[in-house]
């Protein structure tokens, strides 16, 4: 491979390993609406446009008396005997699952004030959430209340309350916001799934779709383990895909299996393509949401450096010792490298006119892990790894293998 091309390869795979990443193109919610009621003829004539269409509208302007007033419809009431001669298996779980619960789902009104030609102009966002506890907490994406001034909450039996937010975690899109009312109206979502996800298992959502309360779409997973990169740059892991169909108003809904346990959080759907929708998965929404309600944020364990991913070629080209890992190029101060003595590039070399900084520590190994790439790196340590836990980093150093043990620490 020519010189520039393997200098093409590794100044791609730069990484910005405070927790910056490579992942898909796709979008998270955050596409503008003229009203909560979309035409049929408007949704044509944005599709036409090819404008990308994600989970939840942004907020957008709407007149002060113009609010949303999403229809409930009563729950049935049937008896077992009814049921079994109604419906299908199949439709029964359905059934239940829906009845189950939409009692624990929300529509959720965020408003914020936007700068406009002619001043400031109030303006207004929807999506969904659900209930966790008793003790008024609801879990929703953060761009769904990201920048409200005012957060509305619907519940499934007609309150209407405000909400404020307890924390976010823009990194996975997830939010907690609170509600002050009567603990015996709330019906907490079951999020005691802890078993393994299937591709080929049903995938049930329940949400506010184009301001359409409680709505229930169905499909089954199509895929697991994909990384979402989203349009602030960062890359959330292992994310559920789906084809239930997800739209404007279903984020932060809940994604559910056939037992009506929530398997994720609806956050995306693929701009410009049908029925391929993106869930946060369970485990991260219980890895992050108990550290958002008890201190507001969640620490994101980081290495503190940024590098090349190195490539076979890369390595070949520049003498490295391993065909694989993460180059360190330079090292944040206080980070976990610089407390466990990592060094960045001590040299400058040109290939061209484009440099390349070379003699830092190569990084190939975290615990039992593999690193080969930064990517990996990063996935690692959102997936597995918290801030405070003990590590050992193997890498070469001048050509001889070397590890070095250390604690993790956040993001700098």
């Amino acid at each position: 491979m020519r010189t520039h091309q393997v200098l093409r390869m590794a100044l791609t795979g730069l990484v910005a390993v405070a927790l910056l990443g490579c992942g898909l193109p796709y979008q998270t919610a955050g596409q503008i609406l003229e009203s909560a009621a979309i035409t049929p003829t408007a949704v044509a004539a944005e599709q036409e446009a090819q404008v990308a269409e994600t989970a939840t509208p942004r907020p957008t302007p709407r007149p002060a008396n113009a609010q949303p007033k999403p229809t409930v419809a009563p729950l049935p009431t049937l008896t077992d005997e009814e049921m079994a001669k109604a419906y299908d298996e199949s439709e029964r779980l359905t059934i239940q699952v829906y009845e189950r619960v939409s009692p624990s789902v929300v529509y959720i009104t965020s408003r914020i004030v936007t700068i406009g030609y002619f001043g400031y102009y109030p303006a207004e966002g929807s999506g969904s959430g659900f209930v966790i506890d008793q003790e008024g907490h609801i879990v929703t994406n953060y761009h769904v209340v990201e920048d409200a001034e005012s957060i509305d909450v619907l519940l499934y039996d007609g309150t209407n309350v405000s909400a404020e937010v307890v924390g976010v975690d823009p990194q996975n899109d997830l939010a907690v916001i609170h509600i002050d009312v009567d603990p015996a109206i709330l019906r907490p979502a079951d999020m005691s799934f802890e078993g393994d996800l299937r591709v080929g298992q049903r995938a049930i959502a329940i949400g506010n779709p184009y301001g359409l309360g409680w709505t229930l779409t169905m499909g089954v997973i199509s895929s697991l383990g994909r990384p979402l990169q989203e349009q602030n740059g960062k890359t959330i892991f292992n994310v559920i895909q789906t084809d239930a169909a997800i739209n404007p108003g279903n984020s932060g809904g809940p994604l559910l299996n056939s037992q009506g346990q929530v398997i994720g959080v609806n956050t995306a759907i693929r701009s410009g393509a049908e029925n391929i929708g993106f869930a946060v998965p369970v485990s991260t929404v219980k890895r992050i949401v108990p550290e958002l309600i008890a201190h507001g944020r969640y620490p994101h364990p980081s290495l503190g450096a940024v590098g090349y991913s190195v490539s076979p070629e890369f390595a070949e080209r520049f003498g490295l010792p391993a065909s694989e890992g993460l180059l360190l190029v330079q090292i944040a101060s206080g980070g976990t490298a610089d407390a466990a003595g990592l060094r960045g590039a001590t040299k400058q070399v040109y290939v061209g006119n484009t440099p390349v900084y070379l003699g830092g520590d190569l990084v190939v190994g975290l615990n039992d892990y593999v690193i080969d790439s930064g990517e990996t790196l990063l996935e690692i340590l959102e997936t597995k790894m918290r801030v405070g836990d003990q590590v050992t980093i193997t890498f070469y150093r001048d050509g001889q293998k070397m590890q070095v043990t250390t604690v993790l620490r956040e993001e700098p």
